[in-house]
């Protein structure tokens, strides 16, 4: 730089990385059944991706810092661990941690962050392989006999198909159950973008498809039955596209809500899925994720972008009660969140592993909550009456419960409204009517299975010929009568206040009418065996709903023919028929012929089975009959004339009503007594809880300081910034207003940082490799010798790798430069006279707070031109 009256010049380069994004919890947010105030993340200290991953859960979910738990004595892989590993390095820490942080009765939901084992092994008498998820969801379920193949009675999960409350509803009662994912992708760049997906899913109704896919492996196709009653349950609720299809590969498909199939192998396009979605395949091995098992594993949809995904760790055999039902896309509809949904859609799970982020919930409806007249930094002493109003997110989705957080742990429920005694329900079924009063004591579950049984009393069913079944707070609705179309089948409800005082439960069905089915008639399970001789003959007499008979035969004239070539003449006979090939006729179909698969069944088994499904949807076409019958020489089932309805349930129309309670509008005003709580800076969390078993969240935050007391501290960064680089050791210096202090302790993410006892001051180091890359919060909370405790304002600091961007000032003179600095980070000064000429390193500089300075030393220099590195 020039010593003369020319304008001074100056060259930067600035160091691009990300810049601060302090967490913020001002603001109502959106949350299914749970949100970061119930979740424990949990971190493998010895893995700098498992902490850095677990941090950016914490910030993108708002997980209080104390709810991170860091396991230090884990250093056995990511692949598996014994039972007694996973109890001492992760159970028994874990309910330690709950214990003594005060959060046993807060936390529903377990992040398993990276880097853990996947695979829980015990040998002996109880031997087995279990998920490391479903382990910890329920505890360990060791096999029947040794054989992974079998299906314990123990392993069954109690929480499956209940649409309940979790907490209400265990899958094993009386035991600790929690629900757990896992956050694990190939890298960690991908496991970050599954958080991502997650938190941009939450409430946004996408109209994306979801696809049940049937292929064309018989051994693996196994749940495609279960596809229609899921499909049905989402076109009754309305806000669902799901559909099937007879597909091998889900290569090529881009933009689904979520994909389920039964592959061993396939391929997947990287941007497959949109936010929130969940996909699977039924396979042996999707859940050994590091192991060469030959098999895809669930980690090619997480890398297409789904949010969760299920996957066995031992061979499980194709037992569908071991996988994901396809209603974990109904519960998905209803609002439920990922991890609700997917634990909702197991039976016995125990072999299974779930990776993805629980709280994922793209048909979330939040309730609305605000404080009333109390500003941000209010000061609060004595007792203080505090208002706050929540608002319902539509009248169907009234809000029922209200919590109160302090500083991210629960303090108190400020109401919960239940059913009021004597409110009434009135409905009206095909014309029938009949009405339930609400009896004391009464829940969600209670009502909808009172209400059930009143739909279901033998005289108001003969009339209105509709069936109820209870799925916790749903009632399914079934009309029984073929003859009319769902559409002509009314169905009316409205709610009475009775003889209550207010008008707090409530139901609602999901339409005015009855719908009817997209699906088609089958029935399942034909039969035949014995290899064919001369002259033998098979055939299928079907008598069509217009009355039609049509009869379809084959005859045997050459000797050697198997019963699987055999057979396959009489299907593909049926199947090219033309009198069968419209919407009145029928499709032979999943045929599997034992002697086409004598690797599995032998080579002395001649038998093969069969389904057949008439080819138009509906009811009324399920009626069309079929006779399948042989020579003596074959042994067929089922005997004798048979309608296609086998699956009448999914055939009938259809409704659901809806078991609600609560308020649309609930202002509560209560008096909060703050000489119970510790002086100093706190955030108040209101969480208003949508009036359903899927509870979805609403929460209003403000940081207040409280004082009834003179005591008092500060909380002074003396190495650290904003943004400090990792390898940096922070500095902070704690000083109480008095010297009567027995304790001074600092917090950050994880938990305590040190203690000091009996001093007024005290200074602590923190290493921030100790903490890892992410946003942390430091406090301390100061005790008085009588007890009483002051809690520092929080300050954030975000560790980080690179630099974040930083602008430069230039004073003169002489000369100086000043920016925004990264504590700990040296940053080199270079410099040349010329800009063509090149720049030579002048000085090196290490600020330890957040200002970056240097001044030039050197006087009567020609005109400089300068850069800044952050190398």
């Amino acid at each position: 730089m020039a010593n003369s009256g020319e304008s001074n010049r100056v060259n930067f380069r600035l160091r691009l990385a990300t810049g601060l994004a302090v967490l913020l919890l001002s603001a109502a947010g959106l949350f299914a059944g749970g949100s970061g105030l119930n979740v424990v993340v949990v971190v493998n200290q010895n893995s700098t991706n498992s902490v850095q991953l677990g941090n950016y859960y914490c910030e993108r979910r708002g997980v209080p810092p104390q709810n991170l738990l860091r396991i230090t004595n884990w250093t056995g892989g990511n692949v598996e661990w014994t039972t007694s590993d996973f109890t001492n390095s992760l159970l028994n820490p874990l309910l330690g941690m709950l214990s003594s942080r005060g959060l046993t009765n807060q936390v529903d939901y377990i992040v398993l962050s990276m880097d853990f084992p996947y695979r829980v092994v015990q040998s002996g008498a109880q031997s087995g392989n279990n998920g490391t998820t479903t382990a910890l969801f329920y505890g360990f379920k060791p096999d029947d006999f040794g054989d992974s193949c079998s299906l314990p009675n123990a392993s069954s999960n109690a929480y499956a198909a209940s649409e309940g409350m979790f907490r209400q509803t265990p899958p094993v009662a009386g035991s600790n159950s929690w629900l757990v994912t896992m956050l694990t992708s190939s890298n960690l760049a991908q496991a970050q973008a599954i958080v991502d997906h997650g938190v941009a899913s939450d409430g946004s109704f996408p109209t994306q498809t979801v696809w049940l896919a049937k292929s064309s492996d018989i051994f693996r196709n196994v749940r495609y039955p279960e596809f229609d009653n899921a499909i049905f349950d989402g076109r009754v609720t309305g806000n669902l596209s799901i559909a099937r299809t007879n597909s091998d590969s889900p290569f090529g498909l881009t933009n689904l809500l979520g994909y389920q199939t039964g592959l061993a192998t396939f391929n997947i396009l990287s941007n497959a899925f949109g936010p929130g979605a969940i996909a699977d395949s039924l396979t042996s091995y999707a859940g050994v994720l590091y192991e060469n098992n030959g098999q895809t594993t669930l980690l090619a949809f997480m890398n297409a972008g789904a949010c969760g995904s299920y996957g066995t760790v031992v061979e499980p055999c194709n037992y569908p009660q071991k996988f994901p039902s396809p209603e974990a896309y109904f519960y998905q509809a209803r609002g439920f969140n990922l991890a609700e949904s997917y634990y909702q859609s197991l039976a016995n799970p125990y072999q299974g592993l779930i990776v993805g982020e629980p709280l994922a919930a793209p048909f979330a409806r939040s309730p609305n909550a605000a404080w009333m007249n109390l500003s941000s930094n209010a000061v609060l002493g004595g007792i203080t009456n505090l208002t706050l109003q929540c608002s319902a997110s539509a009248p169907n989705h009234p809000v029922q419960q209200v919590d109160l957080f302090l500083d991210g742990v629960w303090l108190q429920t400020l109401t919960n409204l239940a059913p009021a005694v004597g409110n009434q329900f009135n409905l009206t079924i095909n014309g029938c009517a009949t009405n339930y009063t609400v009896p004391a004591n009464a829940t969600l579950q209670s009502v909808a299975a009172d209400l059930a049984n009143v739909l279901d009393q033998p005289a108001f069913v003969l009339q209105s010929k509709a069936q109820a079944v209870a799925f916790g707070d749903r009632i399914g609705l079934q009309f029984t009568d073929i003859n009319p179309p769902g559409a002509q089948v009314p169905v009316t409800v409205s709610n009475a206040i009775g003889s209550a005082s207010v008008l707090t439960a409530f139901v609602t069905a999901s339409g005015t009418n009855f719908l009817d089915t997209a699906a088609c008639g089958e029935h399942y399970n034909y039969y035949v065996t014995n290899p064919p001789q001369i002259g033998d003959f098979l055939q299928l007499i079907v008598i069509k709903t217009n009355g039609q008979v049509v009869t379809t035969s084959v005859t045997n004239t050459v000797g050697g023919t198997t019963l699987a070539q055999f057979a396959e003449a009489l299907f593909n006979a049926v199947n090219t028929n033309a009198l069968l090939q419209s919407d009145d006729g029928l499709v032979i179909e999943d045929v599997v012929m034992h002697e086409d698969y004598s690797f599995v069944f032998g080579p002395n088994d001649h038998a093969g089975d069969f389904n057949i499904r008439a080819r138009g949807s509906g009811w009324p076409r399920s009626q069309i009959k079929a006779c399948f019958s042989g020579s003596p020489t074959f042994i067929t089932q089922p005997a004798g004339t048979n309608t296609l309805d086998d699956n009448v349930s999914d055939l009938q129309p259809r409704n659901h009503l809806f078991v609600t309670a609560g308020v649309t509008n609930l202002s509560l005003a209560f008096p909060l007594d703050t000489t119970t709580l510790s002086d100093g800076s706190h955030e108040l969390a209101a969480v208003c809880y949508e009036g359903s078993h899927v509870r979805i969240q609403g929460r209003a935050t403000r940081t207040v300081r409280i004082q009834n007391t003179p005591l008092s501290a500060t909380l002074t960064t003396l190495a650290g910034a904003p943004n400090t680089v990792l390898n940096f050791t922070l500095l902070f210096s704690v000083t109480a207003n008095t010297n009567t202090i027995s304790r001074i302790e600092l917090f950050t993410t994880g938990g305590s940082a040190g203690v000091v006892s009996n001093q007024f001051s005290a200074t602590f180091a923190v290493a921030a490799t100790n903490l890892g890359i992410g946003l942390h919060p430091f406090y301390a909370i100061v005790t008085r010798s009588d007890g009483k405790q002051y809690r520092t304002a929080t300050q954030w600091i975000r560790i980080g790798a690179s630099e974040p961007p930083f602008g430069l000032t230039l004073t003169a003179l002489p000369p100086a430069i000043t920016w925004p600095a990264t504590a700990g980070r040296s940053y080199q000064v270079w410099n040349a006279t010329n800009l063509t000429d090149p720049f030579q390193l002048h000085a090196t500089v290490t600020p330890s707070n957040v200002a970056g300075l240097w001044m030039e030393t050197i006087t009567g220099m020609p005109q400089q031109f300068y850069r800044v590195y952050a190398p």
